[in-house]
């Protein structure tokens, strides 16, 4: 038997439970991981509240998770470049678990930089920056607004284009600013008089524009790029429809997340993680992620 995180209806945190369920068995192309950590993503708290339920309803009992760290103890038929006892991280779904299967392919070796907890956060924010950057074009020398920097994909974002020589403008409250600096983006600060703090540190003009806050930023964002084409929204659909801009999303790979895991050992890319709770807390963490600003991730530790 392995423990999981189900829920068997639509609500707040306290809908979660743990549950003893079969050992999973991988089939062919997958393997099998021993969790070690498992990212904590904004979109495991919509399907669990059914703020979701229109466009990605699930089927009870649901699980939640989409990313892990981990250690393969068993692989399926058709598997190459994986064996049990290596160390791995990438897409997993139902990932709230002791173990969890997966496709090989999505798969990349967990860099010895990484701690447990930093590989399973660096999956899906990893990814989803890589993938976004890639769509809106942002190449060396140009001007990029990132809304909501100091978040999940915004850190990652912010650090990947530093890495391609890309300057970064990155909203977020004050409190984060310095940290922000450190990672070398300019911060400014969110709220009315955006756009007038964005074009004083960014007097040339802004190229493009990621939005991991919703809201009016992304109506800010389009004044400040006047593309819509060069500005993306990962968290407001609805907004992108009404004005024109792109819905961003991701493309995961083991290609990918190699290339992600290349720049931590390298120094270029850092995970954060903002608090670690044991599985059983998972309900806990997720008030956490819901009634917080995080800087970075939160991972449950099974």
């Amino acid at each position: 038997m392995t423990r999981a995180v189900l829920f068997d209806e639509y609500g707040g945190p306290e809908v979660l439970r743990l549950a003893d369920l079969p050992e999973p068995e991988p089939g062919p192309g997958q393997v099998r991981i021993r969790v070690r950590a498992a990212g904590v993503q904004p979109a495991d708290t919509k399907l669990r509240s059914g703020a979701w339920r229109s466009w990605a309803p699930v089927t009870f009992p649901a699980r939640l998770g989409n990313e892990a760290a981990g250690v393969v103890d068993a692989v399926g038929a058709e598997v190459t470049g994986f064996a049990p006892g290596d160390e791995v991280l990438g897409p997993a779904n139902g990932a709230y678990a002791d173990a969890v299967v997966t496709d090989a392919r999505l798969l990349a070796l967990k860099p010895a930089a990484l701690s447990w907890s930093e590989a399973g956060a660096l999956s899906a924010s990893g990814q989803t920056a890589s993938t976004v950057l890639e769509d809106l074009g942002v190449g060396p020398g140009e001007t990029l607004l990132i809304n909501a920097a100091a978040g999940g994909v915004g850190l990652m974002a912010v650090q990947i284009a530093v890495a391609r020589g890309v300057r970064v403008i990155g909203t977020a409250r004050e409190a984060n600013h310095d940290f922000l600096r450190g990672l070398g983006a300019i911060p400014v600060t969110y709220g009315p008089g955006l756009a007038d703090r964005v074009r004083a540190v960014a007097p040339q003009g802004v190229d493009a524009a990621l939005d991991a806050a919703g809201g009016d930023a992304l109506d800010i964002s389009l004044d400040l790029v006047g593309k819509p084409d060069r500005v993306g929204t990962i968290v407001d659909q609805a907004a992108a429809s009404r004005l024109g801009v792109r819905s961003l999303g991701t493309r995961r790979s083991g290609s990918r997340l190699a290339e992600l895991a290349a720049m931590a050992t390298a120094g270029e890319l850092r995970v954060f993680v903002w608090k670690e709770f044991p599985l059983a807390a998972a309900a806990e963490a997720h008030r956490e992620s819901e009634g917080r600003h995080l800087r970075g991730k939160i991972v449950l530790v099974p």
